[in-house]
Order: structure tokens, then C-alpha cells, then sequence
């Protein structure tokens, strides 16, 4: 890894830096039984998280629809979204990071990152408005020179898009800018736009071994990433 020579490093926010299965499924359920909805399975939110948060609430909708023996199609889906996103929102904003916990070796990664002197961006496809509070009450913010959420650009990753766009702001080459992430989206991302990635071990990818995933290596902690990049 050391031969590309990187210019900056991109990580991903939920299941690479933060557990925050909790926090989703705390805010959801709410929001669901705001709405006579029955609540989710901490199984169904995490297998859907990771495409945003309106992907979340349409595949958990369509799902507790059926469960409770009403045709979740599209048109019923749809009539029920925005109540039920306004009911998230105020939720999530509520309890955000009350639920969640930073990952083990994720501080220290992120010091070892510092004192290589890499420029660091945030990318998630969670929504900005809930993304900056949550990395300033864990401690994150000041390790990143760039925050951007999945409201930040016109597409959401899979879409290369959001990491061309914070390859720009970081003022670095896509085949010299890494992508840190924990799921396919961020693989499938990062090939599309040429960059290289890295993925997490421990975090959500929809139900599916990560390993399976091609890139550049697997890590089980974020301490192991700066060995990495200097071997």
C-alpha cells in the first residue's frame, strides 16, 4: 500500500467508525410506532442500513407492511415515507449517539493516520444533520479535515460521485485517495471512481460476509491501517 504513495485518506462513518446499530434502531421503532407501524428486528435495520436513510425506511416499511399482512407495495410505501421520515428525524436527532459506541482501535487508527500527516474526509451516506453532532460528541470531528453526509452531493455511494467530489475538496488524485468503509456500497464506490479501499471486518454489509467483497485488504482493527500504508 505504501507504493501508491497516497495523497489522503476517505472513511466511511457507520460500522467503520461507529457502532451505531443502536441509535438506528432506537430511532426507527419510534418512528414506526409513531405511526401504528410495528417495530423492526435489529436483524432487518442492520441488514438495510448503509444506502441511506430513506433506502432504510422504504426497505423496513415494505418489509413491516407485509409482516403485518398489509400489501407493502410501492404506493403504500410511499404514502407512509415522509410521516414516518419526519418521526425519524426528530427521533434520531433526539438520541443521536446515545446508543452507539465508537469501534475498538478506531482513535488510535485515526492518531496514527494524523501523524502520517494524510488529510482525513468523512464520507457517509448518513445525513449531515445527524452525522456532525454525532462525530463531535464521540470525538471524532477533529481528526477530519472534511465532512461530507448522504445529503452533501446530488448521488449517494454506490455512486462514485460523493468520492470524486471529496477527492476534489481534499485537492488529491482518486488513484492516490483511499476509501476506508465496511460494505460492498463503499467497494463498489471506490472501484468506480478509482480508488483503492480498504474495508472493515466488523461492520454492516447487508447480511453478507465482507470478505466476499474484493479490495485491497480486510482489517479487523483500524490500528492494523497505518501499518498497512507503511509497509
Amino acid at each position: 500500500m505504501k507504493s501508491l504513495q497516497l495523497q489522503a485518506v476517505m472513511i466511511d462513518l457507520d460500522g467503520t467508525m461507529v457502532d451505531t446499530i443502536g441509535d438506528f434502531e432506537v430511532a426507527l421503532n419510534r418512528a414506526l410506532t409513531d405511526l401504528q407501524v410495528p417495530p423492526a428486528s435489529r436483524a432487518l435495520i442492520e441488514r438495510s442500513i448503509g444506502k441511506g436513510s430513506e433506502h432504510l425506511i422504504r426497505t423496513v416499511l415494505a418489509h413491516q407492511l407485509a409482516q403485518a399482512g398489509v400489501p407493502g407495495d410501492a404506493r403504500e410505501v410511499e404514502a407512509l415515507f415522509n410521516p414516518v421520515w419526519t418521526r425519524y428525524e426528530h427521533h434520531y436527532l433526539d438520541i443521536n449517539g446515545e446508543f452507539s459506541e465508537v469501534f475498538p482501535g478506531v482513535m488510535e487508527g485515526l492518531a496514527q493516520l494524523k501523524a502520517m500527516g494524510l488529510p482525513l474526509a468523512c464520507l457517509t451516506n448518513k445525513p449531515l444533520s445527524f452525522t456532525q453532532p454525532l462525530m463531535a460528541a464521540k470525538g471524532l470531528a477533529p481528526y477530519f479535515a472534511q465532512v461530507f453526509g448522504g445529503d452533501s452531493f446530488e448521488r449517494k455511494k454506490p455512486d462514485p460521485l460523493p468520492l470524486l467530489k471529496t477527492c476534489e475538496a481534499l485537492q488529491s488524485s482518486p488513484a492516490r485517495t483511499l476509501m476506508v468503509g465496511d460494505s460492498s456500497n463503499d467497494a463498489q464506490a471506490a472501484n468506480a471512481a478509482g480508488c483503492p479501499v480498504v474495508l472493515m471486518t466488523y461492520g454492516y454489509n447487508h447480511g453478507e460476509p465482507i470478505r466476499n467483497t474484493p479490495a485491497r485488504a480486510w482489517l479487523d482493527s483500524m490500528t492494523q491501517l497505518g501499518d498497512l500504508l507503511q509497509g
